[in-house]
């Protein structure tokens, strides 16, 4: 089986067809159904035959370690376009009858040509995986390409990533990365051989956004269902909340930090960010990769709570402000006596944690739970991530602003 075979998958109850893209796991099968949505599947989990050898041919696309360099015009800013995989970076040109393994800028000029003449490019791959296989590994790889592509000269990098896990890599980078440019995260609801598909104008926008003068690290996705308008989320404060619409990105507990009005392209932005060049560049990309997630639901079991034993951090979701329920807590407080951090967020989309309120929390906060204010659940993992393996404090900077990612205060927006 090879990439640009016809399969049938066959997994449990599930049976679909379409064309093998290339991926760069062993364990992952990537296939492009006829509707235009890419599945991912274990390759240990599923039958697959095959139906049909070589109804695609396979594209290689240059990809050498310092990117790829198409027509330079001195007069325009250089746009780092890097791609992980997801809907926006893999298709199948029914044209040609071709499938790109990798890309290069020319690539996605050929794929996007209302981005000529906007920038010079650089192409350059990390990965080729969807999204919900990516991983801390990946993250790190990411924001190494990143901070050499600004090294290298760049200025701005546009990351072209699946939607369902880039809320994390977003998270990610703007804990790992101190950018004098804009970093700016963009994919696709719907691939580019749908007659729907929103890659063009969210791939248009980004590099509008990239050459701007915000130098934070954003999600640039449609801001409506209509093509007039793309927001700009900061990266830590971003959240998917929709399966499937083009506007499926919110900014949570906030406005988005700036808009992209696809009439004119203009840029703008709202409140305060950091401007271009008033960051020096600079990684700290080291993570601690045992923590957890976990969402509290009533009746659990606090014998659940077992698996983390062992585990640098665990993040809460709790309820409302910030509870579990009291017969979790002495386990809480073992696991802390233990050495494991746990931190309290809410699975409230709007608000903040605050423990002192009720009995439950105040029995949390003296058990040794830390407060993450508003900081949304997954931000937190990745903050908590970052911070165990770079901060000495690691109560003080939870609590702490890094990226944009906790207020001060709750304010109500309309």
């Amino acid at each position: 089986m090879n990439p640009g075979d016809r399969v049938r998958v066959d997994r449990a109850t599930q049976r679909f067809e379409g064309v093998v893209l290339p991926s760069s796991t062993d364990e992952h099968l990537v296939v492009k159904l006829e509707g235009g949505y890419n599945v991912g599947v274990d390759r240990g989990d599923a039958d697959v035959e095959v139906l049909e050898e070589g109804v695609h041919d396979v594209e290689e696309a240059q990809n050498g370690e310092d990117g790829s360099e198409i027509e330079f015009d001195e007069d325009l800013p250089t746009i780092s376009l890097i791609s992980t995989g997801g809907t926006i970076a893999s298709t199948v040109d029914y044209r040609t009858g071709a499938v790109t393994a990798q890309f290069d800028a020319e690539d996605v000029l050929r794929a996007v040509p209302d981005l000529a003449g906007r920038a010079n490019y650089r192409g350059r791959v990390v990965t080729n995986i969807l999204s919900e296989n990516m991983t801390p590994e990946v993250w790190q790889d990411l924001a190494r390409a990143v901070y050499e592509e600004i090294e290298a000269g760049a200025d701005g990098v546009v990351v072209m990533h699946g939607t369902d896990t880039m809320q994390f890599s977003a998270s990610a980078l703007a804990f790992t990365l101190e950018t004098p440019v804009p970093v700016v995260f963009t994919g696709s609801q719907r691939s580019a051989d749908r007659p729907s598909s929103d890659n063009v104008m969210n791939a248009v926008s980004a590099v509008e956004a990239a050459k701007s003068d915000c130098a934070e690290v954003m999600v640039c996705m449609h801001a409506s269902e209509s093509d007039d308008a793309c927001a700009l989320h900061r990266g830590t404060r971003v959240r998917k909340n929709h399966t499937s619409r083009r506007d499926a990105f919110e900014t949570v507990g906030a406005e988005p930090v700036g808009e992209v009005d696809y009439d004119s392209l203009e840029v703008s932005f709202r409140g305060e960010y950091r401007e271009r060049g008033e960051a020096d560049l600079e990684l700290t990309d080291d993570l601690e990769t045992e923590v957890e997630l976990l969402k509290f639901t009533p009746g659990m079991d606090p014998a659940f709570l077992e698996v983390l034993e062992g585990k640098e951090g665990v993040v809460l979701e709790g309820t409302g402000l910030g509870h579990v329920s009291t017969d979790l807590i002495p386990r809480l407080e073992e696991l802390i006596a233990e050495g494991t951090t746990v931190v309290m967020t809410s699975q409230c989309l709007e608000g903040r944690v605050c423990d002192r309120v009720y009995d439950t929390g105040r029995d949390l906060l003296e058990a040794g739970v830390i407060e993450a204010g508003d900081t949304l659940p997954g931000t937190a993992k990745v903050k908590l991530m970052w911070t165990l393996a770079n901060e000495e404090s690691v109560e003080e900077t939870m609590e702490t602003s890094i990226a944009g990612e906790l207020t001060r205060r709750s304010v109500p927006w309309e």
